[in-house]
């Protein structure tokens, strides 16, 4: 069975992207698929606590990324530089995931047979 690598690089409220991205990650995860998750760019705002998704008129992201490891998706990632660019610590996010450096990150794309960008 071939792996699955999944980018998601944009914001929990700028797109849809957000969303497919973790909807692909537990469907694969159901089928013990397997995959991880990669938080990039604006996607490490998905992993920020106490959001206020209601006054945008958006559904909270949060039980997705909490239902993850009860799918089997475990394997969670976020970039370093995408992080500290957004003045985020690793420590603070609602889940926990491991924070990789720029070539750290290149060796983990080149792991995965298949890699999706959303």
């Amino acid at each position: 069975m071939k792996s699955m690598l999944i980018i998601s690089r944009q914001g929990p409220w700028s797109g849809p992207g957000a969303r497919e991205a973790l909807d692909i990650a537990l469907a694969g995860g159901a089928f013990d698929l397997p995959l991880g998750l990669l938080f990039l760019d604006d996607g490490v705002f998905q992993l920020v606590a106490n959001q206020h998704p209601t006054s945008l008129e958006q559904k909270d992201l949060t039980a997705n990324l909490q239902a993850l490891p009860l799918f089997g998706v475990e394997s969670l990632y976020a970039s370093a530089r995408s992080l500290q660019e957004r003045g985020l610590e690793g420590a603070t996010l609602k889940l926990a995931v491991e924070v990789l450096d720029d070539s750290a990150l290149t060796a983990l794309i080149d792991r995965y047979d298949q890699v999706l960008t959303l």
